[in-house]
């Protein structure tokens, strides 16, 4: 299975997490999606998925100068976000617990 069709699919909800933790820029987001283990994460898609979010209400942002080169633009979630991710992570909750239960005859524990 092409892996690359599952991230597209989960991207908002990784994105929306990893701001849970901590506003960050988009780089960072990248980086954190990568440590996490989604190592296929492209950098455009994470920077169109953080675009996407914002224009649709659930991120705000902000600048912060950066020592290091340009300015960087930090991205963070508001009530919309964190309503967002609560619902999406009750779906994909549900989603992956039938997903499991399909699976466990085929797939070794």
């Amino acid at each position: 299975m092409d892996s690359s069709q599952l991230l597209k699919g989960v991207l908002d909800l990784a994105v929306l997490a990893v701001l849970a933790e901590r506003d960050s820029y988009g780089y960072d987001v990248v980086r954190r999606l990568r440590e996490a283990g989604l190592e296929d994460v492209g950098d455009a898609s994470v920077y169109g998925t953080l675009r996407r979010l914002f224009k649709a209400g659930a991120l705000n942002s902000y600048v912060v100068a950066s020592d290091e080169g340009p300015h960087r633009k930090y991205y963070g979630l508001n009530d919309v976000g964190r309503s967002l991710l609560r619902n999406s992570a009750t779906t994909w909750t549900s989603f992956a617990a039938t997903m499991n239960d399909l699976l466990k005859e085929v797939a070794p524990a």
